[in-house]
């Protein structure tokens, strides 16, 4: 163990919440050990603002209520401490044991993940079991140190993300490490140690025995904080991306054209844009392109087997997010959005008569719109029908009548309906997802 001083590290009390201050101040009055710990103490050190400060003590639960009225107990494996203020909720744990001393056997669940008991423990115990180094830096209220049992701060200095313990027992343990890895070091800017990193690449699989619902959780957090591009592309490296999205995963190692790469990472990026800009993101635009090709692919299989256009893409909806929701749990008002924003994609190319108006006026216009321009700018749709539709948005009622009004002669592009895709002409439209 290693105690850094006030005076070796940045972390000031003019950083931290006012009431995590007083959950802090309030357990060492009660003459309980309190610390600030995990993701808040790491951000703190980067000088970030953390999004949560989560507390940890060596007393229980119930002690923990009696010193706040403002508290609530939760959890049933672990139980937990949530402490009110306002919409501030501060988490307070206690101290986590090591597996319980009157058994020497360690729980084994049937797909080889270990299993462990949640018992209460002491600062060095609690240590012990959490996963990265830089997550497991303690910032004692008593004095303002640092304590460090595990060279986390060294690690932090290095930019390093290092699991605590053994690589491949903690990946067992909790397969989700691996993902969570992922994303520490692509939000961080770190570099996986070659021994956190080394096992994954054989130790992927072990994802396929995570509930649905958790791994939908993780799903989110990696492609909706801002650095999904990146995620993105490290989950591939690891071959982690074909465990959560495995037809989509297919798709991009199967064709012989790049458009389903590109267009998945005009996506990405237009999302990491929005997120960094402050713009409100929606699960079901970016989920919707990830899974845009295997719908493509299902449902060219079904025309070539001669079901109408639309039927073959309902039920290769059907087919894609049925197989999609056996891994990655998707709510069922995300689907639907999902659904919405495909269907509207071939209706874009009816620009005679009143459709242009009905079109218009559906709740999902604006995200399917956005959904057309990036697939245009990257080869999957016409860059003329995307203007004709900007235009068209933009035009007065005697604009768009004539916009609308049968062409004297034949015309209208040819469209490929085998690939849906359309050959480029000219300058594809820029991209400006209002709706993602």
């Amino acid at each position: 163990m290693k105690i850094y001083p006030r005076s070796e590290h940045c972390i000031s009390r003019a950083q931290i919440s006012e009431n995590a201050l007083k959950v802090l101040q309030r357990l060492k009055k009660a003459d309980y050990e309190a610390y600030l710990v995990g993701g808040c103490v790491r951000d703190l050190l980067l000088g970030r603002e953390p999004k949560d400060f989560d507390v940890a003590t060596n007393a229980s639960p119930e002690q923990i209520k009696q010193v706040f009225r403002n508290c609530r107990i939760i959890g049933r494996r672990f139980r937990l401490a949530h402490v009110f203020f306002g919409r501030e909720i501060i988490e307070v744990a206690t101290f986590r044991g090591s597996e319980s001393e009157e058994s020497d056997q360690q729980v084994v669940h049937e797909d080889g993940r270990l299993l462990r008991d949640n018992v209460f423990g002491t600062l060095e115990q609690d240590v012990w079991r959490r996963d990265f180094t830089v997550n497991a830096l303690y910032y004692n209220i008593r004095d303002f140190s640092v304590v460090d049992y595990t060279g986390g701060m060294q690690d932090h200095a290095a930019a390093v993300m290092r699991l605590i313990g053994d690589p491949e027992v903690r990946y067992r343990e909790d397969p989700v490490r691996m993902l969570r890895a992922i994303r520490f070091a692509v939000k961080l800017g770190f570099t996986l140690h070659p021994d956190t990193e080394k096992p994954i690449y054989a130790q992927a699989d072990l994802l396929k025995s995570i509930p649905s619902a958790r791994l939908y959780d993780e799903v989110i957090k990696l492609f909706l904080s801002g650095y999904g591009l990146q995620s993105f592309e490290m989950l591939r490296h690891y071959g982690l991306f074909a465990i959560l999205f495995p037809e989509t995963d297919r798709c991009l190692a199967s064709e012989d054209h790049d458009f389903p790469r590109l267009f998945l990472i005009r996506a990405l990026e237009n999302s990491d844009t929005r997120f960094n800009d402050g713009k409100t993101l929606t699960p079901y635009f970016l989920l919707a392109a990830l899974l845009w090709e295997p719908l493509q692919l299902a449902a060219q299989r079904r025309i070539a087997h001669g079901e109408n256009e639309t039927l073959a893409y309902q039920n290769a909806a059907n087919e894609v997010l049925t197989r999609q929701i056996k891994v990655t749990a998707l709510p069922r008002h995300i689907t639907q959005s999902m659904r919405e924003v495909w269907f509207l994609q071939n209706k874009f190319s009816r620009t005679v008569g009143p459709r242009p108006y009905r079109l218009l006026e559906q709740p999902k216009f604006r995200a399917a719109y956005d959904f057309l321009r990036l697939r245009a700018e990257t080869g999957g749709a016409d860059p003329e029908l995307v203007e004709w539709w900007t235009r068209f948005q933009e035009a007065d009622d005697a604009e768009r009548e004539r916009m609308t009004a049968p062409p004297k002669s034949g015309g209208g592009k040819p469209r490929n309906r085998k690939t849906g895709r359309y050959r480029s002409r000219g300058k594809p439209a820029p991209v400006g997802n209002d709706a993602s």
